[in-house]
C-alpha cells in the first residue's frame, strides 16, 4: 500500500471571533489556507459553526439512515452520477453512501426524508438541514478567502450565487480482519470544495506532491476542507485537486458527513489568473455536471487527469 507518513496537514482555526474580513488575521489565515490548498489540496479547519450537539445529532441521523432496508436506500436515485445511493458493490465492499442534492433547501431535505420514511421523520429532516447550512457557511468563508487571496474578490458573489450543495452520508465497515484494508480507491472529487466531518474513526489519507501518503488524525470539532477538480480548473492549476483514499482497519464503523459544492453554469478561468509567462491558460470553459458525466464514462475513469482530459488546453 506504500509508505504512510504521519506528517500533519495544516490545521487552521476558524473559531476565533476576530476572524473578520479585511483584518490582519483574516488575511493571514487566507494566505495559509491557499498555501495548504496549493501544496496538499486540503487543510483541516477547526470550526464551531456546527456545535458538537448538532454534529452528534447528524451522526445519529446517519446511523438511523443506514439502518434502513437496502431496498429503501436504493430509492435514493439521481440523474447526476454519484449523487444517489452507492452500495453493495464488489469493488468497494466496505463502502456505502447516500446523497441529498440541494441540501441547503429545506424542501429538498423534506422530499428525501419522506422518500426514506413515508410516515415522516421531522427530527432527521431538521437536523440534516441545520447541519448542512452550518457547514455551507464554512464553505462560503473559505471560498471568500480563496477569491480575495487571488485578488478576484469581485467575482465572489456571483460564484456563491451559482453554487449548489450535496450532502453525502458515507459509511465504511470494518474489514473482515483488523489489518489495514483499502475501502475506497484513490480519486479526486469533481467539486469546487468538499468539506468532510468524520466520527472518531480515522481512515482518510491524502497524497502529497511528492507521492507520499499522509494519514489524517483530526482534532475535535474539525473538518477536512478539500479542493476538487473544479477549483483546480478555475484557479488555472494554482490549487491542487486533492488526491485521497480511505483505508480501514480495526473493528469500528467509520461514518463521514461530506458537504460537496458544485457550480452551475459555465466555469472559466478568471483573466486575472492567466499569465502567459507563469500561468498560461490551462483549461477551456467547462461545465461542472458535464465533467462528472465524463468521469462516469470509461474514458473519464481511465484518464490520468480527468479535468485535463475533459477540457485541458493542449
Amino acid at each position: 500500500m506504500g509508505s504512510i507518513s504521519t506528517t500533519k496537514i495544516p490545521v487552521l482555526d476558524f473559531t476565533n471571533q476576530d476572524l473578520i474580513p479585511d483584518t490582519p488575521l483574516w488575511v493571514s489565515t487566507s494566505v495559509e489556507a491557499c498555501k495548504a490548498l496549493e501544496e496538499y489540496g486540503c487543510f483541516v479547519a477547526v470550526y464551531g459553526g456546527a456545535p458538537p450537539h448538532l454534529a452528534g445529532a447528524a451522526f445519529s441521523a446517519a446511523e438511523e439512515l443506514f439502518c434502513l432496508p437496502t431496498e429503501t436506500k436504493r430509492k435514493n436515485v439521481n440523474d447526476k452520477p454519484y449523487h444517489g445511493y452507492v452500495g453493495q458493490m464488489s469493488v468497494i465492499p466496505l463502502h456505502e453512501g447516500l446523497g441529498i442534492d440541494y441540501v441547503t433547501d429545506r424542501d429538498h431535505v423534506r422530499k428525501f426524508t419522506e422518500l426514506m420514511w413515508p410516515q415522516g421523520n421531522d427530527p432527521f429532516c431538521e437536523t440534516v438541514y441545520s447541519f448542512s447550512n452550518a457547514i455551507a457557511e464554512l464553505d462560503r468563508l473559505v471560498v471568500r478567502m480563496i477569491f480575495e487571496n487571488y485578488r478576484v474578490g469581485k467575482y465572489y458573489e456571483s460564484h456563491i450565487g451559482s453554487k449548489t450543495y450535496l450532502l453525502k452520508f458515507l459509511k465504511y465497515s470494518p474489514p473482515p480482519e483488523a489489518n489495514p484494508t483499502p475501502a475506497f480507491p484513490m480519486h479526486t472529487d469533481k467539486t469546487f470544495l468538499s468539506i468532510l466531518r468524520q466520527n472518531d474513526v480515522n481512515g482518510l489519507e491524502v497524497k502529497s506532491k511528492d507521492g507520499e501518503w499522509i494519514a489524517l488524525e483530526l482534532p475535535p470539532n474539525s473538518y477536512v476542507v478539500m479542493a476538487g477538480d473544479v477549483s483546480m480548473g478555475w484557479s488555472n492549476d494554482r490549487i491542487r485537486s486533492c488526491e485521497h483514499r480511505v483505508t480501514m482497519s480495526g473493528n469500528k464503523k467509520r461514518y463521514t458527513l461530506g458537504l460537496f459544492s458544485f457550480v452551475t453554469g459555465t466555469i472559466s478561468v478568471p483573466e486575472e489568473l492567466v499569465d502567459e509567462k507563469d500561468y498560461p491558460l490551462k483549461y477551456k470553459p467547462f461545465d461542472n455536471i458535464s465533467l462528472i458525466e465524463f468521469y462516469a464514462t470509461d474514458e473519464g475513469r481511465k484518464a490520468e487527469n480527468t479535468l485535463k482530459a475533459y477540457c485541458g488546453v493542449w
